[in-house]
């Protein structure tokens, strides 16, 4: 293949490394006066991307760079969803922004260098290509999370996510080290060659587990979750509603190929890991986000729960296990999104308020807005007919499919113990009496986010459940 026909073939994440540097030069000649333009030419930037990807998706599947670059269904779903949750997550936080004096330009080009990473990551076919990924994404979101220079809690949660982020990259290179020497490659099909051969190779297999460590920080699954309450709830509330979106889902994505292509042989001793995970991430999220007060961290709690729940299917090892998880992810994204917005939309005259108690008799202050995060949550809970259900119920099958019914049933078992704290916020919403009122935004878009986001898990919607599911398992086929 010659230098051209590889370059076309990686258009997005040239389109959005050369774009960032550029608005990046222009931020600086043109100063923080310019955050809005800038803002606004990477969410362009990111829907090009996006588009080029999706007219990219058609084409036969591409190995690039001696094998380490892989252009498949499953890259391009997954790319969709990044660049898409990407754009949002700009599009969300101009008002906060602006309003807590931190609009400045180096925003959205960190969030478009972020979406850089996490493009090469779900494309990754080397761990050395994973690696650079996965550092990619890394070091922008450690700047974002430190963002608000002024705030102790911004910079404290930066600083966190810098350090034990850099203790897993250390447990991953450690591992993947370790699979490097035991099987004389750092490309995915060549190490399956090897798996294949010595499936007791005991220095492989450590070197997997040490691998899924590290990787396993980057969803925040159990018990390697330690950063994500304090830096979900030191963050701005936009660069949070961010992490618990686009990178939660390359990571995922990551996960998922970085099991499945490297070592489908081995299954049996790398499916209970993953079961392991699923079981800790689900218990740590379901009871520890009962007792909390600050709904970010509430929502960092249930995002660790959500983790477990998408690890069942990675868990099965099969191609609807994988499609099960592009699913619940796809769905995730969807009902995290809007219930950020709502959480934004938290604003009084003192500025923006975080307490769980704040939304008490929601429905009488602000209908709509109540209404809105009502469904959300549903949805997030997993109550039929929402979307949040038919997430669940997919990885569910697919689990039982796997010979893995203890597992689905345990998941089940969480996911009640997890309505509480949703069906708890739900009625203080509906029933306990009514606390001030927030400012209403005519107009907002954040207001138009939450409702469309709404409008997607709703049951009138799911007409789009039947499209969703084909084509993320036509993607997770690309991979076996």
């Amino acid at each position: 293949m010659t230098i051209a026909e590889t370059l076309f073939w990686v258009v997005p994440e040239l389109m959005l490394a050369v774009g960032a540097m550029a608005l990046l030069i222009a931020g600086v000649f043109l100063g923080d006066k310019s955050a809005r333009l800038i803002s606004t030419a990477s969410i362009v930037l990111l829907i090009a991307a996006l588009l080029v990807v999706v007219a990219l998706a058609g084409g036969a599947e591409q190995t690039l760079f001696g094998g380490s670059f892989r252009i498949d269904a499953y890259a391009s779903f997954s790319k969709t969803l990044v660049l898409a949750a990407a754009a949002l997550a700009i599009l969300m936080s101009d008002k906060y922004l602006a309003g807590e004096q931190l609009g400045r330009f180096e925003y959205p080009v960190l969030i478009v260098l972020a979406a850089l990473g996490m493009s090469m990551m779900v494309s990754a076919n080397d761990l050395i290509a994973l690696y650079m990924g996965v550092e990619t994404q890394s070091l922008a979101l450690y700047i974002l999370a430190a963002f608000n220079r002024d705030s102790r809690r911004s910079t404290e949660a930066g600083l966190k996510y810098f350090v034990l982020g850099a203790l897993s990259s250390c447990l991953l290179l450690y591992g993947a080290s370790l699979i490097y020497g035991f099987s004389g490659s750092t490309n995915f099909e060549t190490i399956a060659k090897s798996a294949a051969v010595a499936k007791e190779n005991v220095g492989l297999v450590i070197g997997l587990v040490f691998l899924i460590s590290g990787l396993a920080f980057k969803v925040s699954a159990a018990p390697f979750h330690m950063w994500t309450p304090d830096v979900y709830e030191g963050a701005p509330t936009p660069v949070t509603a961010f992490f618990a979106a686009a990178p939660k889902l390359a990571a995922m994505a990551l996960f998922a190929r970085a099991l499945t292509t490297p070592f489908p042989d081995i299954v049996e001793q790398w499916r209970p890991i993953i079961a392991i995970l699923a079981v800790a991430s689900m218990a740590v999220g379901a009871f520890s986000a009962i007792v909390q007060s600050n709904i970010k961290r509430l929502m960092a709690y249930s995002s660790i729960g959500h983790m477990g729940f998408a690890l069942i299917g990675l868990a099965a090892g099969t191609a609807q296990g994988v499609g099960s998880v592009l699913v619940y992810m796809a769905i995730y994204i969807v009902m995290t999104i809007g219930a950020f917005a709502c959480i934004l939309l938290m604003r009084r005259r003192g500025g923006m308020t975080e307490a769980i108690e704040d939304l008490a008799g929601l429905t009488r202050t602000n209908p709509g807005l109540a209404l809105i995060l009502t469904v959300l949550l549903f949805s997030l809970a997993g109550v039929p007919p929402t979307a949040g259900f038919f997430g669940k119920l997919v990885v569910f099958q697919a689990a039982v499919e796997a010979d893995l019914v203890w597992l689905a049933i345990v998941g089940a078992l969480m996911s009640v113990i997890s309505a509480y704290y949703y069906l708890r916020i739900i009625w203080l919403m509906w029933f306990n009496d009514p606390a001030p009122a927030f400012e209403r935004e005519v107009g907002s878009r954040l207001g138009l986010t939450a409702l469309g986001s709404a409008a997607l898990v709703f049951p009138v919607l799911l007409v789009f459940m039947g499209p969703l599911i084909a084509a993320a398992r036509t993607a997770a086929a690309s991979l076996f």
